[in-house]
């Protein structure tokens, strides 16, 4: 009977420190993916954070934490999270951590890419063209939308539209696209869940993705989006599908090209105290299946 006791409390030992979990560290600028992440800052011959995102998921299991630096430089990759090893439990979920850093999928528009089409009217032909936006200085410029029975639309200098598989852009009298600075929607998705659950993201920038900031793709349950920034995406801000259970609480969501949050599938989507900023081509919520709870207090606008 004593052996079996002690054997009963160790197992509790083991089983409550797997689900106390570790930190893993994340420096975009001083970190370095050949450390092991387990501290904030560089010690002996294998502490310190990682740089990438990517690493640190790589490293992370079960209930840890991924703790983010915002160093001022985005952070530019696309990751995911995906069933078993980043899954957390009820009391203690698989978290990251953002620190108000930035996930960015942009990319700047290559200089020699432009072509002349006429008058100030040049064009330039991007990858995945289903859904884009053009950046000046990481901003969303206006977007004319292209009716396929109107033709070619009429763009004023620093507007663009996607037509004929082509971004085009009017730039202003006697300019050139080379004196912008001017990027576009590049990586597909910033963050992907897949089949993971007991999930908690928090306090970070997705922006510049050429589908979704984040997507919960599918069986992503007891997940928790909260004080998210998710701006200028292709697609949607937050996209949530299959038989998903997605809370998205105190999150800010505008200037996404075609949905600030749209749901598919079975999901189930609950949105709290959000600010959900719509437009006219790009509505607050776009259902194309699923459940949505909207609390009240979440505010909607222009």
């Amino acid at each position: 009977m004593a052996r079996f006791s002690l054997f009963a409390f160790l197992l509790f030992l083991l089983v409550s420190e797997a689900s106390i979990g570790k930190d893993i560290f994340v420096d975009n600028v001083a970190g370095d993916d050949r450390r092991d992440g387990t501290t904030e800052q560089s010690s002996g011959r294998a502490g310190g954070p990682v740089r990438s995102l990517r690493r640190a998921l790589d490293l992370a299991v079960g209930s840890d934490r991924v703790v983010m630096t915002d160093t001022g430089e985005p952070y530019r990759e696309s990751v995911t999270l995906q069933a078993g090893k980043h899954t957390g439990v009820a009391t203690r979920p698989f978290t990251i951590v953002g620190n108000g850093a930035t996930l960015d999928g942009s990319a700047p528009v290559p200089e020699d890419a432009w072509i002349h089409v006429e008058g100030d009217v040049f064009r330039f032909r991007a990858p995945r063209t289903n859904f884009q936006i053009l950046f000046l200085d990481g901003k969303p410029l206006v977007r004319q939308f292209v009716a396929r029975e109107a033709g070619f639309p009429e763009l004023q200098p620093l507007e663009w539209c996607l037509f004929d598989r082509h971004i085009y852009f009017r730039v202003e009298k006697d300019k050139l696209p080379r004196q912008y600075k001017l990027s576009h929607t590049s990586l597909p998705v910033g963050i992907t869940l897949y089949e993971a659950r007991n999930i908690v993201i928090s306090d970070l920038v997705v922006q510049g993705f050429q589908l979704d900031g984040l997507n919960a793709h599918d069986s992503v349950f007891d997940a928790t989006l909260v004080g998210l920034t998710c701006r200028g995406n292709g697609r949607s801000g937050i996209s949530v599908g299959g038989a998903s259970r997605v809370k998205i609480i105190a999150c800010l969501v505008g200037d996404n090209g075609a949905a600030q949050v749209r749901t598919e599938g079975f999901s189930h989507t609950d949105i709290l105290n959000c600010d959900l900023v719509e437009s006219p081509n790009a509505p607050a919520v776009v259902r194309d299946g699923g459940l949505v709870s909207v609390n009240p207090e979440s505010a909607s606008g222009s």
